[in-house]
């Protein structure tokens, strides 16, 4: 694994116990410029992990809670008139930062929903003639509970489609939460953390040499074909759109660059697929008996695509 990444991981894995895949996937999608739906159960330690993974960085973090009654602009900011200069003055909303976590996105309005989302795909903030350009790098990872949908907002598909991963922490192991009580016995574990291990402009860095990792035309078509076999699909009513291929593409080249190769294979496509797409895909009634969820479906297609050679 790259050095700078398994350091990185391992100052976020002090905090975290036991999820280094997810970690591991969360640092992809931000090497890539994406942001993260994190659908889970609550007290699995999802405000923990992002909180862990911007004090590893040292980049500035916003949390935000989700309610009915917040307005767009507490996500964008607004104008004010600051009388001692006699104009008016942008204060900050919540996306001004490096790291955000939108905490229960669904129970947000459309309209704070879209205000949201907008700010992540533009990665700016227009009001009142004046743009204003978000901090780089910028992640959202935005939770939801997937139980519990009393009172909430389904985010649109249209909408889902914008978030570049879905992930999931999952209940600890019995192992895994002995070792959470240890660690929680005295202090907040992200007392561990008391100084970042790299900086923003090494993320910044890092990305751009994420795009210089090579794909072949056989692993260009490999993604082409996962996708494109999900849109003439009985089993499926909404198949996978170019932005999620272009978003599998990226994501294998992130993997492969952590993994310390210049060049993907076909393994970093079956490692991001799951991720990356089961979030984008509507099952028909007949693909939710046959698979039951939009993960099972992706795997099943991984199985049946026929996997490119390596010439390199």
């Amino acid at each position: 694994m790259n050095g700078n990444i398994s350091k990185l991981a391992g100052t976020v894995g002090k905090v975290i116990v036991g999820k280094k895949d997810t970690v591991i996937k969360l640092i992809a999608a931000l090497l890539c410029e994406g942001h993260v739906l994190l659908e889970d159960v609550p007290g699995v330690g999802k405000t923990q992990l992002i909180t862990a993974l911007s004090r590893s960085i040292g980049g500035k973090f916003n949390r935000i809670q989700l309610t009915p009654d917040i307005m767009p602009s507490d996500i964008a900011g607004f104008t004010m008139l600051d009388s001692s200069k006699g104009d008016f003055v942008y204060r900050d909303g919540a996306v001004m930062c490096n790291f955000l976590l939108a905490d229960e996105i669904n129970r947000a309005s459309p309209k704070v929903q879209s205000a949201l989302l907008e700010a992540m795909e533009e990665r700016q903030i227009s009001l009142d003639g004046v743009t204003h350009k978000l901090p780089k790098p910028f992640l959202v990872m935005a939770t939801q509970n997937p139980v519990e949908t009393y009172g909430t907002f389904h985010l649109p598909e249209a909408q889902m489609d914008r978030f570049f991963m879905k992930l999931s922490m999952g209940y600890p192991s019995t192992e895994e939460e002995m070792e959470i009580l240890g660690r929680t016995e005295r202090y907040n574990p992200i007392a561990n953390i008391s100084e970042p291990v790299m900086h923003v402009d090494d993320i910044i860095a890092m990305q751009e040499e994420v795009k210089n990792v090579r794909v072949t035309d056989e692993v260009k078509e490999y993604i082409i074909n996962i996708v494109s076999s999900t849109r003439a699909d009985r089993n499926t009513v909404l198949g996978i759109s170019p932005r999620g291929s272009i978003a599998l593409f990226k994501a294998a080249k992130a993997f492969a660059y952590i993994n310390e190769r210049d060049y993907v294979n076909p393994d970093d496509v079956k490692f991001a697929a799951v991720p990356v797409l089961s979030h984008r895909i509507i099952l028909s009634p007949q693909g939710k008996t046959a698979f039951g969820t939009g993960e099972a479906y992706v795997e099943n297609i991984l199985r049946t695509c026929a996997v490119p050679s390596m010439t390199k």
